[in-house]
C-alpha cells in the first residue's frame, strides 16, 4: 500500500528536478505518508492539509484531483475486506426497521432542507449521505459516483468530521444522563454518530456490551454504502446517456463476497482492510490540501447549518425510538 502512494505521487505530480528541490514537496510528501500512522487520525489528517493549502504550501503540477479518487476508489475497495458478511446480515436483521428507516429518512430530510437553503444539490447530497450511512466513508464512496468535485467534497467532509468529534464526547454524557441501558446506548450511537471511529470511541467508554451492540450495528450500516451508492449514480446521472456502475463498486462487492468465500485468508484481509483505514486518512489529508479558507468561506454557512440540522434530527428520531420500541 505504501508502494502505491509512493507510485502515484511520483506518477502524477509532474515535477522537474528542479522543483523536486523545493521544501514544499518534501514537506507535502511527508505529512500524506505520516498519515499512514495512527498517530494522525482523520480530522487531523484534513486540518493538516487544510492547513498547507492555507498557507500556500502546497507543491505546484500536483494533479491533486486525479490522486485523491484513484486512492479512495482504491480505499473503498480495501475496506470491503473487512465487511463480515454473514454477521452484518444477522444484525440488520434485528435493527433492520431503525437502521433502514434512519437511512431514508435522513436522506429525504437532507433533500428538502437542501432545497430551502437553497444549497448546492450535490454538497446537500454528500452531507446526507455522510449523516445517514457513516460519515467519511459513505462521502468517499458516494463523491465519485455523483462526479462531485474536490471542493464539494471537501465541504461535506469538514461539516461532518466537525459534528463526528463533538458526538465523541457528547453522546456519553447525554446517555449516562438519560441512564440508557448498555445496549440502548450501543445502538443508539451507532445510529446516529457518523463515522465508525468515534461510534466506537464513545461506545467504549459507555461499556463492553455498548461497544459490541454498537460495531456490529454500524457495520451492518455500512453494508448500505452500495445501493445508497449505485442510487446516487442514477440519481445524478446524465438522462442522455445510460448510467454506468462505478467499478469501485463492483470491486468493494468482489472484496465483500472474496472474503466471505474464502476465510481461510481472513489474517491477509484484516492487514488490507487495516491499511485501507489508513490510506482513506491519507485521502482525507489530500481533500484537505485541496481547499482554502477562501474556498471554505464562499461556501458559506449553509452547510454546517444542514449538517447540524439533519444530526440533530437522526439523534433525536433515533433515540425516541429506541426508547419507546426498543
Amino acid at each position: 500500500m505504501i508502494n502505491l502512494i509512493y507510485f502515484m505521487l511520483i506518477e502524477h505530480i509532474m515535477l522537474s528536478r528542479s522543483a523536486l528541490k523545493e521544501p514544499q514537496f518534501w514537506l507535502f510528501s511527508t505529512l500524506a505518508l505520516l498519515c499512514l500512522m495512527p498517530i494522525i487520525s482523520s480530522p487531523v489528517a484534513l486540518i493538516l492539509g487544510f492547513f498547507l493549502a492555507s498557507l500556500g504550501l502546497i507543491p505546484k503540477n500536483i494533479n491533486l484531483g486525479l490522486i485523491t479518487k484513484t486512492l479512495l476508489s482504491v480505499s473503498i475497495v480495501g475496506l470491503g475486506f473487512g465487511i463480515q458478511l454473514e454477521q452484518a446480515i444477522e444484525v440488520s436483521k434485528q435493527s433492520l426497521p431503525l437502521v433502514v428507516g434512519s437511512i431514508i429518512f435522513t436522506l429525504i430530510l437532507g433533500f428538502i432542507l437542501t432545497k430551502l437553503l437553497r444549497l448546492d444539490d450535490k454538497t446537500g447530497y454528500l452531507i446526507g449521505s455522510g449523516t445517514a450511512i457513516c460519515g467519511g466513508s459513505a462521502i468517499a464512496a458516494v463523491a465519485p459516483a455523483i462526479k462531485a468535485t474536490a471542493e464539494q467534497m471537501a465541504v461535506a467532509l469538514a461539516c461532518v468530521f466537525v459534528l463526528n468529534s463533538a458526538a465523541l464526547f457528547i453522546f456519553p454524557l447525554i446517555g449516562h444522563y438519560l441512564a440508557l441501558s448498555q445496549h440502548d446506548f450501543g445502538l443508539w450511537s451507532a445510529i446516529a454518530i457518523h463515522d465508525t471511529s468515534s461510534v466506537v470511541g464513545a461506545a467504549a467508554t459507555y461499556g463492553d456490551q455498548a461497544l459490541a451492540v454498537a460495531t456490529t450495528t454500524k457495520l451492518a450500516r455500512a453494508l448500505w454504502i452500495v445501493p445508497v451508492a449505485l442510487v446516487s449514480a442514477l440519481l445524478f446521472g446524465s438522462k442522455k446517456n445510460s448510467v454506468r456502475i462505478p467499478g469501485f463498486i463492483l470491486a468493494y462487492i468482489a472484496a465483500i463476497l472474496i472474503s466471505y468465500f474464502f476465510p481461510q485468508l481472513s489474517a491477509f484481509y484484516e492487514i488490507v482492510f487495516i491499511f485501507s483505514k489508513r490510506t482513506l486518512v491519507v485521502c482525507l489529508f489530500l481533500i484537505g490540501a485541496g481547499i482554502t479558507i477562501e474556498k471554505m468561506r464562499a461556501a458559506g454557512a449553509k452547510p454546517m447549518i444542514l449538517a447540524v440540522l439533519l444530526w440533530l434530527a437522526i439523534a433525536i428520531c433515533s433515540l425516541m425510538y429506541i426508547r419507546i420500541y426498543g
